[in-house]
């Protein structure tokens, strides 16, 4: 029978979107007169505690999927690697994940992983070490067995780090074809020149690593008083913490030694290094060291950033060197608060060659005018509601708030660190701009890096008002470290 619709329901239905049309408000003209509700996030309750021997944990259930996730971090990691053995964190990393564990092979440990259909990654910073796992909640038994022999009985199998040692001095081989590569290579020798951070490795360093350098150090430094769990996903929590007294429970704390950090001092003057390079364009960067966690200027320094060139096209760098000048396709900066050490401060772009010295001017221009004149307060504002509004994408799921939170505690931030992040960031005022500005803005001691044609721009560096230096990278290759 066909079916059709009566003509009251019909008449009803047109007579209620005519209603509701004549009640909703117009929209302005203008999209600026546009209001939003207020943005709230609040941020999830995660758990925390400490087993027995020391390990620590924190812990978030999340239903909606049927995974796991895991991060295993230990707290110590390639700082401390002396130079005639750089390349130690990366060669380190590989084989921890590729060199088998327990009574696996490193063969059936990846048919193992494979056949739970398992993510497994193992990487070493400068100050940790890390696993991460993501498993079927099925198969959480086996994936905690698995993070038990990597962290306690790894085999740093030694085919596997000749095969890691070949494939990393390809990657040196190979680490002059990238203008970006060299330009931070070359920025980060100059900012770190006595530390792991400023090091690059060569054939020899890397050839110098051992198997037995990779088992001392996981032997010096593994013990579960230095182990940090975060642990996200559909998972019961009296399960998994039977799995870890099972996995865990027998292994035994000891005092682990902390890894000195190097001393690390701002440069007392700049320099221009100019590495020639047969290209169109020339890579510019601008650096200094910037600051630490422990620096409470940091907030004002985000906002500084912001409005000098890490906002985009609302930066002033963005704005003047591209939108005004037509100097570049884009140009950019950004802060690094360190976590022990201090972090980069950074500002580059790309440009022709011919353009070089004008983009290198008006950045430092720019620089200067912000050290010297306070900002406008809509700049100001927009800035901050920026900073503040892309906080909540800080946390893309649930483990990376677990996550986070467990590698902010295991730096020593505040506890209500994330929690007041917005309202610091709304707390900056101009003159907290201005003089953030001038504390860390300081156009003599900057070190430029320039990558590309110098034919074009070599005569006008002098203008720039700072030594220069060629970097020849094939006649010394020592020089890029």
């Amino acid at each position: 029978m066909r079916y059709s619709r009566p003509v009251g329901v019909l008449s009803v239905l047109v007579a209620v979107l005519f209603l509701l049309a004549g009640c909703a408000a117009p929209l302005p003209s203008d999209p600026g007169q546009l209001q939003y509700p207020a943005l709230e996030f609040h941020l999830p309750e995660v758990e925390t505690l400490v087993l027995d021997n020391g390990i620590r944990l924190y812990l978030k259930e999340d239903r909606e999927l049927p995974l796991v996730q895991i991060t295993a971090l230990i707290g110590a990691g390639g700082i401390t690697t002396p130079k005639e053995k750089t390349g130690f964190a990366d060669l380190f990393g590989s084989v921890w994940r590729t060199g088998g564990a327990g009574e696996r092979s490193p063969e059936e440990l990846d048919e193992f992983l494979d056949h739970l259909a398992a993510n497994l990654g193992a990487s070493m910073g400068p100050y940790t070490s890390q696993l991460d796992l993501s498993i079927r909640t099925q198969d959480l038994e086996q994936g905690v067995s698995v993070l038990a022999d990597m962290l306690r009985r790894p085999k740093f199998a030694s085919e596997r780090l000749e095969l890691a040692r070949l494939q990393a001095q390809e990657q040196v081989r190979r680490q002059n074809d990238s203008p970006g590569a060299i330009s931070r290579r070359l920025l980060m020798a100059a900012l770190y020149p006595d530390s792991s951070l400023g090091y690059t490795p060569t054939h020899d360093t890397l050839a110098r690593v051992s198997r037995q350098d990779l088992v001392d150090f996981q032997q010096r430094y593994f013990a579960p008083n230095e182990l940090w769990m975060a642990v996200s996903g559909d998972f019961d929590r009296d399960t998994l913490m039977q799995l870890l007294q099972q996995n865990f429970g027998d292994w035994e704390q000891r005092q682990v030694s902390d890894q000195v950090m190097p001393t690390v001092a701002r440069p007392k003057s700049g320099l221009i290094q100019v590495v020639s390079k047969d290209l169109p364009q020339t890579t510019v960067v601008i650096g200094d060291l910037g600051l630490t966690k422990d620096d409470p200027d940091q907030y004002a320094v985000r906002v500084f950033n912001y409005i000098l060139g890490g906002g985009g096209f609302n930066s002033r760098m963005m704005r003047e060197i591209r939108s005004n000048r037509g100097l570049a396709y884009s140009a950019y900066s950004y802060f690094q608060v360190g976590r022990r050490l201090p972090g980069l401060f950074v500002a580059g772009t790309e440009t022709k060659n011919a353009s070089v010295v004008p983009a290198v001017t008006l950045t430092r221009e720019i620089m200067s005018e912000l050290r010297n004149n306070p900002v406008d307060q809509d700049e100001l504002q927009l800035a901050k509601e920026s900073q503040i509004n892309s906080f909540v994408f800080s946390f893309e799921n649930t483990h990376s708030v677990v996550n986070q939170q467990m590698t902010l505690m295991f730096f020593g931030y505040p506890e209500d660190y994330l929690a007041s992040y917005r309202d610091r960031i709304a707390a900056v005022t101009v003159d907290d701009v201005q003089r953030v500005a001038r504390e860390y803005v300081d156009l003599s001691r900057q070190q430029i890096v320039l990558v590309g044609d110098p034919e074009e721009f070599r005569d006008e560096l002098e203008q720039i008002g700072l030594p220069v230096t060629d970097v020849d990278l094939d006649e010394n290759p020592e020089t890029a470290r």
